[in-house]
């Protein structure tokens, strides 16, 4: 009867206590303190609930308080500089250290382990060059676009507001302001707090139609065209699906619906807001060409586009096809990665559904060069993109800019709790309760935020400059190199080339399987062709 040892003494001590009033009145303190114990044993042993109490009073809620704090032992004691759950400490202490403009130099020569498997570097030049602007631009908008946009190469992806507390977001679009780069308002809507900063917008439309949607939750497009034409909106993307959780619809209780979500979203209080996992307004590759050229005339030629994390491949080909044969062809297509997301996840779907961005990346790179329409879309990314390296990276694979979500939430002060879903964010950013985010200091974060940015564009110019180039867009897979086993080295060009352009109209056939699936797509369906095959 070992296991009752612990609630038998408290027991004990109990009545001990209860004993020694005789002699002390002091004698209350350990009595209320030994009496409260024995009342939760006495209540262990008769619950039903939990076997571990059943067998263990009192000492068996330990391992429930264990359990609890184990996030935090894990993460303050245990985990090495480097392990990524999600992020490294390297990583955030990193971004702190820009976002605060303190020294971010590192002493005595890299942590990490350069002849293991998986290791990657940049190739630099004996002749470097100095570049002394370090506000990188691209011009997103194709021929058909009336109003392009000159966008930095580094902008706030896509966190709504009600996932992000109103001084998180204040704190994001006043450091967007300064810096002179955009901010992706996430599918939630534009609120108040997007227009109170003044910064650029990227108004990004989900299967919710949220800020442009009829009482029946289908698309409204003079709410839509209201909602375009604010000097604020820069660019329009209608997304697709999301590297957290692709496939994958969502619901907003009733009971977390306030006023200002309410109002930003175009929602009535009181009944639970579902968000589809499709769109209703399409079906086809065609039918969201044309919705997608409807999009651009509402918005009176602003850049309009799609994001997405690519699942089949053969979809996305579906959706190239499409292209070709409407002449509808978007301004940009911003690519997800799986390992992205700051919204919860069913754990399957965070693990286990979606394409990485790196293979994502590059097949949409690729698909685009091989029916000519590459120079034509400009391609985002986002994905964990938090550090110069990941940027150059992302660009010589192919993307034209980056997005970043979690490292502008770590430069407001996220401390990677991992509570962003339970309403209890300790630091005020994933959170709607308002005594929770009053501990966030709109001012100082927006400092933080525009510094981030900055100095994490001055790092990358350093890279650029190192490599022996101007621009950091003129990075390419062969100035990457790395491990493909222990040892063994390769280069980016070897693992991810650019495909020729126009191979796919040519019929060429390739080692990576693009013709094939190519074969395979429709512009009509985005059912195969071949049903043997999706």
């Amino acid at each position: 009867m070992e296991r009752y040892a612990v609630f038998a003494g408290v027991v004990g001590l109990t009545l001990l206590s209860a004993l020694g009033l005789i002699w002390s009145a002091w004698y209350l303190l350990p009595l209320a303190a030994f009496g409260a114990l024995a009342w939760l044993g006495l209540r262990d042993v008769t619950q039903t609930r939990h076997s571990i109490l059943r067998n263990y009073p009192v000492v068996g809620h330990l391992r429930f308080l264990f359990e609890e704090i184990r996030p935090e032992i894990r993460q303050y004691l245990i985990e090495s500089d480097q392990d990524e759950e999600p992020f490294s400490r390297d990583g955030r202490s990193l971004i702190y250290q820009r976002a605060k403009g303190v020294e971010d130099k590192r002493p005595f020569g890299t942590k990490l382990r350069v002849y293991d498997s998986g290791y990657q570097w940049l190739t630099h030049s004996v002749v470097p060059k100095h570049i002394t602007d370090h506000d990188f631009r691209v011009r997103i908008g194709g021929p058909d676009c009336k109003q392009p946009y000159d966008a930095s190469i580094y902008n706030i992806s896509a966190m709504s507001f009600g996932a992000l507390s109103a001084n998180a977001i204040l704190s994001l679009n006043n450091g967007a302001k300064k810096g002179n780069f955009a901010h992706d308002t996430g599918e939630g809507g534009i609120s108040r707090y997007h227009r109170a900063g003044g910064g650029d917008l990227i108004y990004e439309i989900g299967s919710g139609y949220f800020g442009c949607r009829t009482e029946d939750g289908r698309f409204d497009p003079e709410k839509f065209r209201e909602q375009a034409a604010s000097p604020q909106v820069r660019m329009v993307e209608l997304k697709l699906s999301q590297g957290a959780k692709p496939g994958h619809g969502g619901m907003l209780p009733a009971s977390k619906i306030s006023p200002e979500i309410a109002e930003a979203r175009g929602i009535p209080m009181g009944i639970d807001c579902i968000s589809p996992a499709s769109h209703p307004e399409f079906s086809t590759p065609i039918e969201l060409m044309e919705f997608i050229g409807r999009m651009r005339e509402l918005s009176d030629g602003k850049p309009v586009g799609f994001k997405l994390c690519i699942g089949h491949r053969r979809e996305f080909m579906c959706i190239v096809r499409a292209m070709l044969e409407t002449g509808i062809v978007p301004d940009f297509i911003v690519i997800d990665g799986k390992e992205g997301g700051t919204g919860a996840a069913p754990l399957e779907f965070a693990n286990h559904m979606g394409m990485p961005l790196v293979e994502g990346l590059t097949f949409a790179h690729n698909t685009l060069r091989g029916v000519g329409l590459r120079d034509r879309i400009k391609l985002g990314a986002s994905g964990k993109l938090v550090t110069s390296f990941d940027i150059a990276k992302t660009l010589a694979l192919g993307a034209d800019w980056a997005n970043s979500a979690r490292g502008f939430m770590f430069a407001v002060g996220c401390i990677q709790a991992q509570a962003c879903h339970t309403n209890h964010c300790p630091v005020g950013v994933a959170t709607q309760d308002p005594l929770r985010q009053r501990a966030l200091n709109v001012a100082d974060k927006s400092e933080r935020v525009y510094r981030f940015h900055d100095n994490t564009l001055k790092a990358l110019a350093e890279m650029t400059g190192a490599a022996g180039l101007d621009h950091p867009g003129k990075f390419l897979p062969h100035h990457m190199l790395m491990r493909e086993k222990d040892r063994d080295m390769v280069t980016g060009e070897q693992v991810y080339p650019y495909l020729p352009e126009g191979f796919l109209l040519r019929g060429e056939q390739d080692k990576f399987g693009y013709l094939e699936r190519w074969q395979r797509s429709s512009s009509e369906k985005f059912e195969p062709i071949d049903t043997r095959y999706v």
